[in-house]
C-alpha cells in the first residue's frame, strides 16, 4: 500500500480514477473552446476558459501543482454548459472532465459553514416533494398577499441582507396552479400514436404548472396519451454539477426502476437540463452490470419534447399568431443533446409567425442550474450580453428550451426593463393549438 505525506499528495495522485484520462489528454490547446465558452468571452482570461481549466486539470494529474482553493476556484467558474465540446475538433468530451473534477474535489472542498448548511438544504429540498410544496407555498404566500410589494417598497432587505435582497429580486413569480405528479393517466381524445411517460421534474411543477399542462395538451392533441408517474424522483442534474455522484445513482435508479415500462413508447421531457442528465445516465452505471443495459434502454427512450415532436410528427397548428420571434438554445439541448432545428422548425409551423435568429444563440445565458446563485456576479454579466443580443434582434417573443434558462432571461428582462415575453417553445405551439379551437 502506498503511503502518502499529506492529504493533498494523496488527492492529486488519485485524481486520474474520478477524471478520465481519455479525456482529458484528448485536449490539444487549439483555441477553437475560447469564443464559445460564456465565461472567457466576459474575462478574456485563459484560467476561465475550458482549455485553461483542463490544463490545470492535467498539472494536478501530473503532480505540478497541488488542488488549492485558487484552482479550485476557476473551476467552480465554469458554468457546465459544454458549449466546448460542440466547438472542439478534437471531441474532447468536457462535460465527463469537470463532473469527474466536481466529484473528485467535494471531499476535500473548504466552504465556510453556513454554505455548507446552505448547499445541503437546497440538495435535499429538490428530492423531496413534501418539502418543494412547503417553500413554493410559502413563497407564494409572500408574493401573493402583498409582502414582497412591501419589502421591496421599504427596500428593507437592502439594508439588513444585500446580497439576500439581490437573490429576491430575480426570484421567478410562483402561479396558484402546480403541476401534480400523482400518477395521473391524461388520454387523447384521437387515435392513439403513443404511449408516453412525462418527467415532471424538481422545480417546473411548483415554478412553471401552467407550461407543463401545455407540454400535456400538445402531447394529446398529436395522439398521445401521457403518464406522470408517481414515483419519479428529481434526475440528478444538480447535484452531478457539483460532484455527488453517490446521490446522482441513487436518483437515477430510482428514475429507471419507475418510468422503464414494457408499455412505454418514450420517456417525455421538457426540460433540456434533466433530459442531458437522464440521457446520459448509462454513463453512470459503466461498472454496474445490473443497470447498465437498463440505464442504456432508459437513455434511449428518453426524448426531448421538441425532438419527439418533430419524428412524431407533430400536426402543424392552424392558429394564427402575429409575433416576431427568436430562439436562445438551451445549452443542454443544444451541446449535451446535439438538438437544434426541431425547436426551430416547430416555431417556423406557427403561422403568422416570422421567426429571427438571434445572435450568438448558443452562448450560454447565465443560468447554469445553481450557478446563477452561486456565482453571481458572473452570472450577471454573462446575462446582460445575452439581454444585449435580445434587444439588437426587435423580437417580441424569446422562447427556449429549459427552465433554467426562462428563469434567468426573465430576471433580464426585469434588470434591464424591457418589454420582452419569455417563454418555451411549447407555450407559442399551445398557443397556436388552442386558437385552432382544440
Amino acid at each position: 500500500m502506498e503511503v502518502f505525506d499529506t492529504l493533498q499528495e494523496h488527492t492529486n495522485h488519485l485524481f486520474h480514477k474520478d477524471v478520465p484520462e481519455s479525456e482529458l489528454y484528448k485536449c490539444v490547446h487549439c483555441g477553437f473552446c475560447l469564443q464559445a465558452c460564456p465565461t472567457y468571452l466576459e474575462t478574456s482570461l485563459e484560467t476561465e476558459s475550458p482549455r485553461g481549466r483542463i490544463a490545470l486539470m492535467k498539472a494536478v494529474n501530473e503532480n505540478r501543482i497541488d488542488i488549492s482553493p485558487n484552482v479550485i476556484r476557476h473551476w467552480d467558474l465554469c458554468i457546465q454548459c459544454r458549449a466546448c465540446e460542440t466547438a472542439c475538433p478534437s471531441g474532447v468530451e468536457y462535460g465527463k472532465l469537470i463532473e469527474g473534477t466536481m466529484k473528485h474535489i467535494l471531499p476535500i472542498r473548504k466552504t465556510n459553514k453556513i454554505s455548507k448548511l446552505l448547499s445541503k438544504i437546497i440538495m435535499n429540498i429538490v428530492i423531496n416533494k413534501n418539502l418543494l410544496n412547503i417553500l413554493f407555498n410559502l413563497i407564494k404566500f409572500y408574493q401573493q398577499y402583498g409582502i414582497q410589494k412591501l419589502v421591496r417598497k421599504t427596500k428593507l432587505l437592502n439594508i439588513i441582507m444585500p446580497k439576500i435582497a439581490e437573490l429576491e429580486r430575480s426570484l421567478p413569480f410562483i402561479p396558484s396552479k402546480s403541476f401534480k405528479t400523482n400518477g395521473q393517466l391524461l388520454k387523447s381524445n384521437k387515435e392513439r400514436k403513443k404511449k408516453v411517460a412525462l418527467l415532471s421534474g424538481c422545480l417546473m411543477p411548483f415554478i412553471h404548472g401552467p407550461e407543463m399542462d401545455a407540454v400535456t395538451r400538445i402531447l394529446n392533441y398529436n395522439g398521445c396519451d401521457v403518464i406522470v408517474p408517481k414515483d419519479q424522483v428529481c434526475c440528478g442534474a444538480l447535484h452531478s454539477h457539483v460532484g455527488n455522484m453517490d446521490k446522482t445513482i441513487e436518483l437515477a435508479k430510482k428514475n429507471i426502476d419507475t418510468f422503464l415500462q414494457p408499455d412505454i413508447d418514450s420517456i417525455i421531457t421538457a426540460s433540456a437540463g434533466c433530459g442531458s442528465r437522464m440521457k446520459e445516465y448509462y454513463n453512470l452505471f459503466q461498472e454496474d452490470s445490473e443497470y447498465l443495459q437498463k440505464a442504456k434502454d432508459f437513455s434511449s427512450k428518453t426524448k426531448d419534447i421538441s425532438e419527439f415532436l418533430v419524428d412524431l410528427p407533430f400536426e402543424p397548428p392552424k392558429g394564427f399568431i402575429k409575433r416576431t420571434v427568436t430562439y436562445q438554445d438551451s445549452c443542454h439541448l443544444l451541446n449535451a443533446q446535439k438538438i437544434s432545428n426541431p425547436p426551430r422548425e416547430i416555431l417556423n409551423s406557427i403561422p403568422g409567425i416570422k421567426f429571427v435568429e438571434l445572435k450568438n444563440s448558443s452562448v450560454c445565458c447565465g443560468g447554469g442550474g445553481t450557478y446563477t446563485i452561486t456565482e453571481r456576479d458572473l452570472s450577471k454579466k454573462v446575462l446582460a450580453s445575452k439581454m444585449h443580443e435580445i434587444n439588437n434582434s426587435n423580437a417580441s417573443i424569446v422562447t427556449t428550451s429549459n427552465p433554467g434558462c426562462v428563469i434567468q432571461m426573465q430576471y433580464g428582462v426585469q434588470l434591464f426593463k424591457t418589454e420582452t415575453k419569455i417563454c418555451y417553445v411549447t407555450d407559442i405551439l399551445d398557443e397556436a393549438y388552442q386558437i385552432s379551437n382544440y
